[in-house]
Protein backbone atom coordinates (compact mmCIF):
# COMPACT_ATOMS: atom_id res chain seq x y z
CA UNK A 1 0.00 0.00 0.00
CA UNK A 2 2.78 2.53 0.93
CA UNK A 3 4.38 1.31 -2.40
CA UNK A 4 1.64 2.11 -4.39
CA UNK A 5 1.28 5.82 -2.87
CA UNK A 6 4.61 6.49 -3.28
CA UNK A 7 4.47 5.47 -6.89
CA UNK A 8 1.29 7.41 -7.33
CA UNK A 9 2.74 10.04 -5.69
CA UNK A 10 5.59 10.20 -8.38
CA UNK A 11 3.22 10.02 -11.16
CA UNK A 12 1.33 13.68 -9.94
CA UNK A 13 4.98 15.09 -9.63
CA UNK A 14 5.70 14.21 -12.86
CA UNK A 15 3.05 15.26 -14.41
CA UNK A 16 3.21 18.47 -12.85
CA UNK A 17 6.95 18.92 -13.39
CA UNK A 18 5.61 18.06 -17.57
CA UNK A 19 2.51 20.43 -17.43
CA UNK A 20 4.80 23.18 -15.63
CA UNK A 21 7.63 22.65 -18.20
CA UNK A 22 5.14 23.16 -21.26
CA UNK A 23 3.98 26.48 -19.53
CA UNK A 24 6.89 27.79 -19.35
CA UNK A 25 7.97 26.87 -23.14
CA UNK A 26 4.63 28.36 -24.05
CA UNK A 27 5.43 31.86 -21.91
CA UNK A 28 9.05 32.03 -23.50
CA UNK A 29 7.87 31.37 -26.74
CA UNK A 30 5.05 34.16 -25.94
CA UNK A 31 8.05 36.44 -25.02
CA UNK A 32 10.32 35.99 -28.01
CA UNK A 33 7.01 36.81 -30.49
CA UNK A 34 5.92 39.65 -28.65
CA UNK A 35 9.19 41.72 -27.87
CA UNK A 36 11.96 39.66 -29.91
CA UNK A 37 11.16 38.13 -32.97
CA UNK A 38 7.90 36.77 -35.03
CA UNK A 39 7.33 34.82 -38.12
CA UNK A 40 5.22 35.83 -41.03
CA UNK A 41 4.32 34.00 -44.34
CA UNK A 42 4.10 35.59 -47.69
CA UNK A 43 0.84 35.02 -48.87
CA UNK A 44 1.03 37.55 -52.12
CA UNK A 45 3.46 38.87 -54.71
CA UNK A 46 3.37 42.79 -54.03
CA UNK A 47 6.83 42.57 -52.69
CA UNK A 48 8.23 40.63 -55.76
CA UNK A 49 11.12 40.08 -56.66
CA UNK A 50 12.55 41.02 -52.72
CA UNK A 51 10.12 38.22 -51.23
CA UNK A 52 8.08 35.78 -53.33
CA UNK A 53 5.12 33.72 -52.30
CA UNK A 54 5.89 30.95 -49.92
CA UNK A 55 8.91 32.84 -48.20
CA UNK A 56 8.68 32.62 -44.41
CA UNK A 57 10.69 35.61 -42.40
CA UNK A 58 11.36 36.63 -38.88
CA UNK A 59 10.58 40.74 -38.55
CA UNK A 60 12.52 41.89 -35.10
CA UNK A 61 9.92 43.59 -32.77
CA UNK A 62 12.19 45.30 -30.93
CA UNK A 63 14.20 47.72 -33.76
CA UNK A 64 11.47 50.61 -33.76
CA UNK A 65 10.22 49.88 -30.30
CA UNK A 66 6.99 48.88 -28.99
CA UNK A 67 3.62 50.28 -29.46
CA UNK A 68 0.03 48.80 -28.75
CA UNK A 69 0.26 46.76 -32.30
CA UNK A 70 3.50 44.92 -31.11
CA UNK A 71 0.89 43.50 -28.88
CA UNK A 72 -1.10 40.06 -29.58
CA UNK A 73 -4.82 41.56 -30.77
CA UNK A 74 -3.18 44.83 -30.00
CA UNK A 75 -3.94 44.69 -26.23
CA UNK A 76 -2.75 46.70 -24.09
CA UNK A 77 -4.30 49.18 -25.63
CA UNK A 78 -1.51 52.66 -25.29
CA UNK A 79 -0.81 55.56 -27.63
CA UNK A 80 2.65 56.07 -28.77
CA UNK A 81 5.54 53.90 -28.57
CA UNK A 82 7.86 52.72 -25.88
CA UNK A 83 12.26 52.70 -26.62
CA UNK A 84 10.68 54.27 -30.17
CA UNK A 85 13.87 54.85 -32.92
CA UNK A 86 12.45 55.37 -36.72
CA UNK A 87 11.78 53.32 -39.53
CA UNK A 88 14.98 54.48 -42.44
CA UNK A 89 14.04 55.07 -46.11
CA UNK A 90 14.08 51.37 -47.58
CA UNK A 91 13.57 49.31 -45.34
CA UNK A 92 11.26 46.57 -45.33
CA UNK A 93 8.48 46.77 -42.34
CA UNK A 94 5.45 44.53 -41.31
CA UNK A 95 2.58 46.78 -40.40
CA UNK A 96 -1.05 46.58 -39.75
CA UNK A 97 -3.41 47.89 -42.53
CA UNK A 98 -4.86 51.65 -41.44
CA UNK A 99 -8.64 50.52 -42.45
CA UNK A 100 -8.96 48.00 -39.66
CA UNK A 101 -5.74 47.84 -37.69
CA UNK A 102 -5.87 44.50 -38.29
CA UNK A 103 -4.50 42.82 -41.04
CA UNK A 104 -0.98 42.67 -42.13
CA UNK A 105 0.89 44.29 -44.39
CA UNK A 106 4.63 44.19 -45.50
CA UNK A 107 5.88 47.01 -47.56
CA UNK A 108 9.09 49.27 -48.17
CA UNK A 109 9.65 52.81 -46.78
CA UNK A 110 9.66 54.70 -49.50
CA UNK A 111 8.64 58.31 -47.61
CA UNK A 112 9.38 59.96 -44.71
CA UNK A 113 7.48 62.35 -42.77
CA UNK A 114 7.45 66.01 -44.94
CA UNK A 115 8.13 63.88 -47.72
CA UNK A 116 6.18 64.45 -51.18
CA UNK A 117 6.13 61.68 -53.31
CA UNK A 118 4.71 60.87 -57.01
CA UNK A 119 5.40 58.42 -59.57
CA UNK A 120 5.24 60.09 -63.25
CA UNK A 121 5.28 57.48 -66.36
CA UNK A 122 6.81 54.95 -64.08
CA UNK A 123 9.42 56.93 -61.94
CA UNK A 124 9.33 57.77 -57.87
CA UNK A 125 10.09 60.89 -57.47
CA UNK A 126 11.27 62.22 -53.61
CA UNK A 127 10.89 65.91 -52.88
CA UNK A 128 10.99 66.57 -56.60
CA UNK A 129 13.99 64.96 -57.24
CA UNK A 130 13.21 61.45 -59.50
CA UNK A 131 15.19 58.11 -58.19
CA UNK A 132 17.65 56.63 -60.56
CA UNK A 133 17.06 53.10 -61.71
CA UNK A 134 19.01 50.76 -63.68
CA UNK A 135 17.50 47.99 -65.93
CA UNK A 136 19.28 44.53 -64.89
CA UNK A 137 17.48 42.57 -67.01
CA UNK A 138 13.64 39.94 -67.45
CA UNK A 139 12.44 38.56 -64.23
CA UNK A 140 9.45 35.50 -65.08
CA UNK A 141 7.04 34.82 -62.22
CA UNK A 142 6.00 31.17 -62.61
CA UNK A 143 4.97 30.19 -59.55
CA UNK A 144 1.82 30.43 -58.18
CA UNK A 145 0.30 31.61 -61.19
CA UNK A 146 -1.98 30.25 -64.30
CA UNK A 147 0.06 32.02 -66.67
CA UNK A 148 3.58 33.16 -66.70
CA UNK A 149 4.29 37.01 -66.62
CA UNK A 150 7.74 38.60 -67.52
CA UNK A 151 8.71 42.19 -66.00
CA UNK A 152 11.09 44.06 -66.55
CA UNK A 153 13.68 43.94 -63.38
CA UNK A 154 15.04 47.44 -62.42
CA UNK A 155 17.71 48.29 -59.69
CA UNK A 156 16.40 51.89 -57.80
CA UNK A 157 18.10 54.24 -55.40
CA UNK A 158 16.86 56.20 -52.93
CA UNK A 159 17.92 59.50 -51.73
CA UNK A 160 19.90 57.71 -48.64
CA UNK A 161 21.52 55.58 -51.28
CA UNK A 162 19.64 52.53 -50.28
CA UNK A 163 19.14 50.32 -53.49
CA UNK A 164 16.51 47.55 -53.80
CA UNK A 165 15.42 45.89 -56.80
CA UNK A 166 11.60 46.65 -58.30
CA UNK A 167 9.55 44.60 -61.12
CA UNK A 168 7.68 47.11 -63.67
CA UNK A 169 4.83 45.56 -65.92
CA UNK A 170 5.50 48.57 -67.69
CA UNK A 171 5.50 52.49 -67.08
CA UNK A 172 1.97 53.13 -68.22
CA UNK A 173 -0.28 51.60 -65.84
CA UNK A 174 -3.35 53.07 -63.29
CA UNK A 175 -0.46 53.63 -60.29
CA UNK A 176 2.41 54.42 -62.54
CA UNK A 177 0.80 58.50 -62.13
CA UNK A 178 -0.55 59.54 -59.15
CA UNK A 179 -0.89 62.92 -57.50
CA UNK A 180 2.17 64.57 -55.86
CA UNK A 181 1.40 62.94 -52.13
CA UNK A 182 2.49 65.15 -48.77
CA UNK A 183 3.57 62.64 -46.07
CA UNK A 184 1.98 63.97 -42.73
CA UNK A 185 3.97 64.11 -39.39
CA UNK A 186 4.34 60.64 -38.12
CA UNK A 187 3.53 58.54 -41.17
CA UNK A 188 5.16 57.10 -43.53
CA UNK A 189 4.54 56.20 -47.41
CA UNK A 190 5.13 52.58 -48.59
CA UNK A 191 5.15 50.79 -51.59
CA UNK A 192 5.88 47.09 -53.00
CA UNK A 193 9.11 45.92 -54.59
CA UNK A 194 6.12 44.43 -57.19
CA UNK A 195 5.32 48.17 -58.59
CA UNK A 196 2.83 47.26 -60.59
CA UNK A 197 1.00 44.95 -58.92
CA UNK A 198 1.02 46.45 -54.89
CA UNK A 199 -2.01 47.35 -53.21
CA UNK A 200 0.31 50.71 -50.80
CA UNK A 201 0.00 53.97 -50.05
CA UNK A 202 -0.49 54.93 -53.50
CA UNK A 203 -4.02 53.40 -53.26
CA UNK A 204 -5.90 52.34 -50.43
CA UNK A 205 -3.26 51.36 -47.91
CA UNK A 206 -2.77 55.32 -47.81
CA UNK A 207 -0.17 56.53 -45.11
CA UNK A 208 0.54 54.44 -42.49
CA UNK A 209 1.11 56.04 -38.69
CA UNK A 210 4.21 55.14 -37.15
CA UNK A 211 2.44 53.30 -33.85
CA UNK A 212 0.96 50.65 -36.93
CA UNK A 213 4.55 49.64 -37.68
CA UNK A 214 5.05 46.26 -36.16
CA UNK A 215 8.91 45.40 -36.94
CA UNK A 216 11.63 45.62 -39.32
CA UNK A 217 12.03 42.30 -42.05
CA UNK A 218 15.46 40.63 -40.93
CA UNK A 219 15.73 37.50 -42.89
CA UNK A 220 14.19 33.73 -44.56
CA UNK A 221 14.07 31.21 -42.14
CA UNK A 222 11.88 28.68 -44.75
CA UNK A 223 10.72 29.37 -48.79
CA UNK A 224 9.09 26.83 -50.80
CA UNK A 225 7.41 27.16 -54.15
CA UNK A 226 4.27 25.37 -55.47
CA UNK A 227 4.69 21.94 -55.66
CA UNK A 228 3.87 21.90 -51.48
CA UNK A 229 1.22 19.81 -50.67
CA UNK A 230 -0.30 20.70 -47.06
CA UNK A 231 -1.19 16.91 -46.71
CA UNK A 232 1.96 15.17 -48.16
CA UNK A 233 5.16 15.81 -46.02
CA UNK A 234 7.58 14.73 -49.03
CA UNK A 235 6.49 17.72 -50.69
CA UNK A 236 7.49 19.98 -48.05
CA UNK A 237 11.12 18.49 -48.85
CA UNK A 238 10.86 18.35 -52.20
CA UNK A 239 9.29 21.98 -52.81
CA UNK A 240 11.74 24.33 -50.14
CA UNK A 241 13.76 27.09 -52.29
CA UNK A 242 17.29 25.98 -50.85
CA UNK A 243 19.02 29.23 -52.33
CA UNK A 244 16.45 31.27 -50.30
CA UNK A 245 17.24 29.97 -46.38
CA UNK A 246 18.57 32.25 -44.59
CA UNK A 247 18.52 35.00 -46.86
CA UNK A 248 18.80 38.43 -45.66
CA UNK A 249 16.34 40.92 -47.01
CA UNK A 250 17.35 44.02 -48.28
Amino acid sequence: MIMENIEEKKKEESWGETFRTVIYAIAIAGCIRTFLFEPFKIPSGSMYPTLEIGDFLFVSKYTYGYSRYSFPFGKPAFEGRIWQDLPERGDVVVFKYPGDNKTDYIKRVIGLPGDTVQMRNGRLFINGEMAPREEVGKYVIDEYTILPTTYTEYVETLPNGRKHRILEASDDKATDNTIEFVVPEKNYFMMGDNRDNSNDSRKDVGFVPLDNIEGKARFLFYSHDDRVVWYNPLSWIMAIRWERLFNKIK
